[in-house]
């Protein structure tokens, strides 16, 4: 089983027991053995399906390649639960559906949601789309401001640069050195990226 499969499953599995329905576990069971894609879906659009059986349903679907989960693993993508967010994040990597790269730079660059951009930018750097270098370059100018509370965003961003090599960052990484939190890791950025060593 995959890693994050099984970090996602025991995850939602104490979330159904805890939800004190007594047919969860059952419920639960079922999304997790089955191979029908179809009645995955169905637990997207009908309605009454609680939060765990729809992240669950998503994720599968989504690492299976179907696109039917597409939207729904974009609004996890910007949950406010991190583990969320993070398997959203897997199984969109894995669902090759075109839109995803326009979505999560929509969500990194969104200023009212920041606090949640962390892994829609890490999702941006693997998914090397053309977006990522844009969406990354924007997000991070908007953190370099003074007394800005959003560092890990900062820093995932200054690290997806480096690994991305564009040389259209070299100007807002040599900003981040300014600043003592990201200087060591802009450093290193800029040294990936050719003609800014």
């Amino acid at each position: 089983m995959d890693e994050e499969l099984r970090a996602l499953t025991e995850r939602l599995r104490a979330e159904s027991a805890a939800s004190g329905v007594p047919e969860a576990a059952a419920v639960y069971d079922r999304l997790v053995a089955t191979g029908d894609q179809d009645e995955l879906a169905a637990v997207l659009t009908e309605p009454g399906h609680p939060l765990w059986a729809r992240e669950l349903a998503a994720f599968r679907l989504g690492v299976a390649g179907d696109r039917r989960a597409f939207e729904s693993l974009v609004l996890l993508l910007n949950h406010r639960d991190p583990p969320r967010c993070a398997s959203a994040a897997h199984a969109l990597a894995r669902l090759g559906d075109p839109r995803t790269a326009r979505a999560a730079a929509a969500l990194a660059t969104n200023e009212l949601r920041v606090a949640y951009a962390l892994h829609p930018v890490r999702l941006l750097v693997e998914l090397r789309a053309p977006e990522a270098v844009p969406a990354l370059i924007t997000t991070l100018e908007r953190r370099l401001r003074p007394h800005d509370p959003y560092r890990r965003v900062a820093l995932a961003c200054v690290e997806g640069l480096g690994a991305l090599g564009d040389d259209r960052a070299g100007p807002v990484l040599n900003d981040a050195l300014a600043h003592p939190a990201l200087a060591q890791t802009a450093v290193r950025a800029l040294a990936r990226i050719p003609g800014q060593r």
